[in-house]
């Protein structure tokens, strides 16, 4: 009589992109945005917002450096001890603002200069030391990595939009390419000055908040 021993079923594996993954990349750029929802990063909000260029550089060398300082986070998670883990973070951060500087510096001096020391201020950027505190010690690297994307990608958004406000009111131009007319200034239109100034960029997140929370009610009870 033969005997059949029963193998346990494989757990099978969780696709790359499943509702969950996809949840992780979708929710900071809208219902948990680390800018409007969670209320950090403000102060590059307030610095590099005058035009739309810089804020993009802005934003793609943050979400180069949080997509890559979570995934090497998450990798090594299990050799970093509890102690010393927020240095470990802080040496993971630097070593990729360094890289994200020193491009710049070598292909794109001019946003380089005019980036000045925020850049540099990346390092010390609340979202990314949170994203690493509160998920990618925690997670695989693979969810970790989506989480980075996600939320450089939710904080680029909101520099983005501000700046897109800011340019074209304040100068009458978007990418450097002035776009209002010079008849029209010719009858008497005049930029806003105040766009250029750091408060605008309050002004114009207090608006985005009021509409995405108008447009999401749930978002109205989170603190």
């Amino acid at each position: 009589m033969s005997t059949e021993t029963a193998t346990p079923q494989e757990k099978k594996a969780e696709p790359l992109f499943s509702k969950k993954n996809i949840k992780t990349i979708k929710d900071p750029l809208d219902d948990n945005n680390p800018i409007t929802v969670q209320v950090l990063g403000i102060c590059s909000a307030l610095a590099v917002t005058v035009q739309v260029k810089p804020a993009m550089i802005m934003s793609l060398g943050v979400v180069f450096v949080m997509a890559f300082a979570n995934l090497i986070t998450s990798l090594i998670r299990k050799s970093i001890p509890n102690r010393v883990r927020i240095i470990v973070q802080l040496i993971i951060i630097a070593t990729l603002v360094t890289v994200v500087d020193q491009f710049l510096k070598a292909f794109m001096f001019d946003v380089s200069k005019e980036l000045s020391v925020f850049v540099g201020l990346i390092i010390t950027n609340c979202i990314v030391m949170g994203r690493l505190e509160a998920f990618a010690l925690a997670q695989k690297p693979w969810p970790s990595l989506l989480d980075g994307i996600g939320n450089a990608a939710g904080y680029g958004l909101i520099l983005v939009v501000v700046a897109v406000f800011r340019e074209f009111f304040g100068s009458g131009s978007l990418f450097g390419i002035q776009l209002v007319p010079q008849w029209a200034y010719d009858m008497g239109y005049e930029n806003n000055g105040l766009m250029v100034l750091p408060p605008a960029a309050l002004f114009v997140i207090g608006v985005y908040i009021w509409v995405q929370r108008s447009r999401n009610p749930k978002l109205n009870n989170v603190s």
